[in-house]
């Protein structure tokens, strides 16, 4: 066995006795990158803006020969060239080592199952692990590099799945399915896959146990916060909380349906016509069909009713009428599709409107360029479908509990207008009205889950470090999850309130489950980006962020926020102040626009920003701040003090 590059839980270097050696970093990185080349070579410029960027190839070049000299030198010691290099051209000898990445690659035939634990072995560690690297050529690669690891995932576990025929076999299918799920969580294609590998026939009964599983590991954290409910230990605000809502969080139980409730009538959907933004008249002309196609699906559904094709075509084309028709015809949810163009590929997107307070309740994107619309239209209209009916049934789960009382349910939609302005003032009134809900529905978990928010929100903006704060929006959030535990935002809120407090662990546990429980549900994958960012892994947070801002387009100002922390801890401080430029309300980040202007060396701007939230907190202090405020890495409160400090606090 000769050296070996590991490149999956992080980028090592080994010796033919499998030991780690040292080399330089940038020089392991471009090992992998030229392993992966069709002619284990290229130039240097290529490699210096894979490495340094396209800003300046100068400075490039120059931080490229100076790898080189550390590389050089490297090899003598281990007696081993690596790497070969020329007055223009750097090539990798594939002989002198092996790379974990290209495993798979070869042609030569493996035992299915083998094969599949080895590559989910690998798969389950992340790529390349934490390598600083932040060029535009270096991301572009890795997205590919990734790309392909879940293709061959899906090969690898498609050909294991048609020969499978023991419990053991099966266990291995659906370990490698849910690492693909994670990879792809808002594919239709991987949703469909995973149905089949965990048996639709029987209800996925196996996928629903997984499930179950997650939420005991959450449940163990809500049964340790209740114990010490039980001990008299809560702080004061967890006693708020729990006045607020009448009772004791170890007191809740799920809510019962009144006796003698009268049958809430059906929900009425209506789909409109798609609009055909894209470049293609075909595509306009045949989505049509095909929403005429989803209609119809929808009849197979007894829980819905849906307005004909022939009403939504005609009241699609009349904008100044569809708010009287919705009224006059009792119109709950509206389904609105559009084809457009995303990066050459025609797609649908499709979003759901609950039509009383104007709310989107879930939006998702179809690629269309690889279905052939006249035969697979009937498949993808069934997919659209199940998706639309199953978040009608979630949402209508979470309304049943106020239906029968109209002056909570409008509080309760005050409070979430209040709620979704981030000041301390709004903050004070959502939880006023949220209070009042819960007067009359103590265990309704929607509002338990909004006064949750109110404290961790509240936290944020008056940067005190107030402990109580968090444990009243842990207990209340506890108290959401006991009330109902299939709705994600009691989940999200106990994320958040132990994100705070530094449990990193459990917050991203929390997150993970609430966006399984809600994979489209923008607000939830807000908050999971934003425990990317404090867990110190912002490029995932900025994926998800942007994944979130797609669904909910005109984004409250906390997406904006957390993508402006996502980018200052990449680095990009220029788009981090675009985003605080979106805000409504951009002096909510006010600390983190001093930073990046600081980073920037625009010290005059900083030095506004730094006046304007010493006004209104004259006694912030930046180490106490950052005590307060969790990063998981160092490096990340680094990063964040020396801007401020530059910036003059």
């Amino acid at each position: 066995m000769g050296f070996s590059l590991h490149t999956f839980g992080g980028l090592r270097l080994l010796d033919p006795s499998g030991r780690q050696v040292a080399f330089p970093e940038k020089g392991m990185l471009i090992l992998a990158y030229l392993l992966t080349c069709q002619n284990y070579g290229s130039d240097r410029q290529t490699l210096a803006r894979f490495l340094w960027g396209d800003d300046d190839d100068a400075v490039s070049l120059s931080a490229l020969r100076k790898t080189v000299s550390r590389i050089r030198q490297r090899q003598e010691e281990l007696g081993t060239p690596f790497l070969s290099f020329s007055k223009h051209l750097i090539y990798v000898d594939p002989g002198s080592l092996s790379l974990d990445d290209l495993v798979f690659e070869k042609d030569e035939p493996a035992e299915p199952f083998l094969r599949l634990i080895h590559l989910c072995e690998l798969l389950s560690r992340p790529f390349l692990g934490t390598v600083t690297c932040e060029s535009r050529r270096y991301y572009e690669w890795l997205a590919n590099r990734q790309g392909l690891h879940t293709a061959l995932l899906r090969d690898a576990m498609e050909t294991a799945f048609r020969i499978a025929r023991t419990p053991s076999e099966y266990e291995i299918v659906k370990d490698a399915a849910l690492l693909l799920f994670r990879a792809e969580p808002y594919d239709p294609d991987t949703l469909q896959l995973l149905l089949k590998v965990f048996n639709a026939e029987r209800e996925v009964e196996d996928f629903r146990q997984l499930i179950e599983q997650r939420r005991a590991a959450i449940s163990r954290g809500v049964d340790t916060l209740n114990l010490a409910a039980d001990n008299g230990s809560d702080e004061a605000g967890a006693r708020e909380t729990s006045r607020a809502s009448g009772t004791g969080v170890q007191d809740a139980q799920p809510a019962a349906e009144p006796v003698g409730a009268p049958k809430t009538s059906f929900p009425k959907l209506v789909l409109l016509p798609p609009r055909n933004q894209s470049s293609s008249p075909e595509a306009g002309l045949m989505a049509a069909s095909l929403i005429e196609d989803i209609t119809i699906g929808f009849c197979a559904f007894n829980s819905l009713q849906v307005i004909a094709p022939h009403s939504a075509i005609r009241i699609g084309h009349y904008q100044e009428d569809k708010v009287s028709f919705f009224e006059n015809n009792s119109v709950t949810y509206v389904l609105d599709t559009r084809i457009s163009n995303i990066g050459g590929e025609v797609t649908l997107f499709a979003q759901l409107v609950f039509v009383p307070d104007n709310e989107i309740t879930w939006a998702a994107r179809f690629g269309l360029g690889q279905v052939d619309l006249v035969r697979d239209r009937r498949t993808l209209s069934r997919r659209v479908a199940l998706s639309v009916s199953n978040e009608i049934e979630r949402h209508e789960t979470t309304r049943a509990f106020l239906e029968l009382n109209p002056v909570a349910y409008h509080r309760y939609l005050v409070g979430k207008q209040h709620l979704s302005r981030l000041t301390l003032p709004n903050l004070r009134l959502a939880r006023e009205q949220m209070k009042a809900v819960l007067e009359t529905s103590p265990h309704f978990a929607p509002a338990l889950s909004a006064v949750a928010r109110t404290y961790s929100k509240e936290w944020l903006l008056t940067a005190r470090g107030n402990i109580d704060l968090l444990k009243a929006a842990e207990a209340s959030a506890a108290h959401a999850v006991k009330a109902s535990g299939d709705l994600a935002d009691g989940y999200r809120e106990f994320g958040v309130a132990k994100l705070l407090q530094g449990a990193f662990d459990e917050s991203a546990g929390a997150m993970e489950l609430a966006e399984i429980l809600g994979p489209h549900y923008a607000d939830v994958i807000a908050d999971h980006a934003d425990t990317m960012v404090h867990c110190s892994r912002p490029a995932i947070a900025l994926e998800k962020i942007e994944r979130a801002i797609e669904l909910n387009p005109i984004s409250p100002d906390a997406y904006l926020w957390t993508a402006a922390g996502a980018n200052y801890a990449l680095g990009q401080f220029e788009d981090s102040l675009d985003y605080i430029g979106k805000m409504a309300d951009p002096s909510l980040a006010d600390r983190l626009s001093a930073a990046s202007w600081a980073m920037l060396d625009q010290l005059d701007r900083a030095q506004f920003f730094v006046r304007r939230v010493r006004e209104t907190n004259p006694a912030f202090d930046v180490d106490q701040w950052l005590a307060a405020v969790p990063s998981k890495e160092q490096w990340h409160k680094d990063l964040y003090r020396e801007g401020l400090k530059k910036a003059g606090f």
